[in-house]
Order: C-alpha cells, then sequence, then structure tokens
C-alpha cells in the first residue's frame, strides 16, 4: 500500500490520484490542507522538508516529492510511461513545460483568483498572469492540431500532467474558447476509462 500526502483540490495532488485510479491501484490519502499551514507543521516537514505536497510515501518508508517525478515512478512498466528511448524524452520535455512554463502561470492564477480576498495586492498579477496562460495554451493548441496526445498515439502522463491544471484554467480566468483542439483532448482525456473529476 502507498500513501500519498495531498490537497485534493491541488492540481499537482490532482495528477496523481487521476493516474492512481486510472491503473487501478489501491492507495492511501492523507489530506494536508498546505494552503492553511498544514505543510508546515514539524510532523510533516520531517516528511517533507521543503514543505509541499504532493508526497509519496512507500510502506517501507521511503519518501518521494514532486508531482511529475512521481507520476513518472508510478508509471514505470506501464503504458503510460513509453517503452521508447526518444518518446521518453518527449515525455520530460512536457513534464517540464508543465512545470516551468504551465503551471507558474495558470495555477498561479487560479489560486490567486480563487483563493486570495479581493483586496489582496497579488490580484494585480492577474492580468499578466493570463496573458502568460494564453501564451502557454497557444504552444499546446499547436502541437495537438496533428496529435491526439501530446507524445506518441497514446494517452500517457504527458497528458496527465497537463490536464490536472488545463481543465480548470477558467478558474483562475484564463480562456480556453479559443483552443478548440485543447477542449477535445480535455473531452477526450475525460473519456478514459478510470477517469476521476478534481474534487472542488
Amino acid at each position: 500500500m502507498i500513501t500519498i500526502y495531498g490537497m485534493r483540490t491541488s492540481g499537482n495532488c490532482y495528477k496523481l490520484q487521476l493516474l492512481l485510479d486510472q491503473l487501478g491501484r489501491h492507495y492511501r490519502w492523507v489530506d494536508v490542507d498546505s494552503a492553511h499551514g498544514g505543510t508546515r507543521t514539524p510532523d510533516y516537514l520531517t516528511k517533507n522538508p521543503n514543505g509541499k505536497v504532493p508526497l509519496l510515501e512507500l510502506a517501507d518508508g521511503r519518501r518521494l516529492a514532486e508531482s511529475n517525478a512521481i507520476l513518472c515512478y508510478l508509471a514505470e512498466g506501464t503504458e503510460f510511461w513509453p517503452a521508447d528511448s526518444w518518446q521518453r524524452a518527449q515525455t520530460l520535455q512536457w513534464l517540464f513545460f508543465e512545470q516551468y512554463s504551465h503551471e507558474p502561470c495558470i495555477a498561479v492564477a487560479r489560486f490567486i483568483h480563487r483563493w486570495l480576498p479581493q483586496d489582496h495586492p497579488r490580484r494585480a498579477e492577474l492580468p499578466t498572469l493570463r496573458q502568460r496562460g494564453m501564451q502557454v495554451l497557444a504552444v499546446m493548441e499547436l502541437h495537438l492540431t496533428d496529435n491526439d496526445w501530446f507524445v506518441g498515439d497514446r494517452y500517457g502522463i504527458a497528458d496527465v500532467a497537463l490536464y490536472a491544471y488545463t481543465h480548470c484554467a477558467g478558474e483562475g480566468g484564463v480562456d480556453l474558447q479559443p483552443f478548440p483542439h485543447i477542449r477535445r483532448w480535455l473531452a477526450r482525456v475525460r473519456g478514459r476509462p478510470g477517469h476521476t473529476a478534481m474534487q472542488n
């Protein structure tokens, strides 16, 4: 049995729930409210000194942080992780894109818009974050113009990672309407066996 420490409304945590449910694996979920200091307690910091979720804990006590590293570990030996070395490199390319280009604008816009009060000074960042989000989505839209999935001809963890925050981009005011290929891809992901929705 594996344990996931996570916050269910977090896209980074949702990635793991989605993959595990699609793999049909049993796991234990421990809710950690990172928005209200749950990752900064002494007990949690002994598990992950970086003070973030998600965190994977194996039965033997080993722990792994960083959502996309956990995806790679969980997908090893399954259809979600390509056997071909070039496709594995492409998968990593999209995972890095998700964390360094996509998440810093789309996920952050969602956080500010959804959780911070109307008078919070960080709300001034929203126009820039939304503009950057549209640029990131344009990169994805271009790829999906000629591809059903992000790597090769099958669904994999690159799709899982990018789906997590893309499908709820509207919660941060990032409009998906101009991206028909992305919207069709989102529908394909929702139609996959074992798909479960993010809890809000």
